[in-house]
């Protein structure tokens, strides 16, 4: 098991100032409260995004696809080791990935709760051979960014909501940087 609902997630505010903790299944009951995360995009030397379905098991967005790796730093834990752990964690891979941005949003689950995240957003490669946890991911998949970009058009239904948010302003960003999604 990689994480839990009583893991203790840092509380922040509108400006990303740390102002508390509270266990993952408080952060996450009826609307929300807002809570430091990060998401990762990691593509491969073709210009395409890893995928995760995301495991039946979780709360939240059960079997839906979602960016390559997303979590939460721990207490006390740098962003850069907590993107480095939950990647080793979830896919047992290593990348060379660097910050684009961060953003707030809040995302309800029907009556299973809700994301309520100011979201560090990172990019970058790696040429690992992802290797899925079981318990955190059901399935893996790589897509061309013209693919993802239709499938958020033709099924947004299948999406994590915080992939589809995201995906635009990556892909911008991605443009005009050196990583390049080559698949466009």
């Amino acid at each position: 098991m990689v994480s839990s609902e009583d893991e203790p997630l840092i509380l922040v505010d509108e400006a990303d100032n740390e102002i508390g903790f509270l266990s993952k299944g408080a952060c996450h009951d009826g609307d929300g409260v807002l809570h430091r995360a990060f998401s990762i995009f990691i593509f491969n030397s073709s210009g395409e995004l890893l995928l995760q379905q995301r495991s039946a098991d979780k709360r939240l967005w059960p079997l839906f696809w979602s960016n390559t790796c997303c979590s939460h730093p721990r207490r006390g834990e740098t962003m850069e080791i907590a993107t480095e752990r939950r990647l080793a964690q979830e896919l047992d891979m290593a990348g060379d990935f660097r910050y684009l941005f961060k953003f707030q949003y809040l995302a309800p689950f029907g009556e299973l709760g809700s994301e309520h995240e100011l979201c560090w957003v990172f990019a970058g490669t790696s040429n690992d051979d992802p290797r899925p946890n079981a318990n955190e991911i059901a399935d893996i998949r790589w897509i061309s960014p013209a693919d993802l970009d239709r499938e958020i058009e033709t099924r947004p239904e299948t999406l994590t909501p915080w992939l589809a948010m995201e995906w635009p302003r990556v892909k911008t960003l991605l443009a005009e940087t050196d990583i390049q999604s080559k698949g466009e």
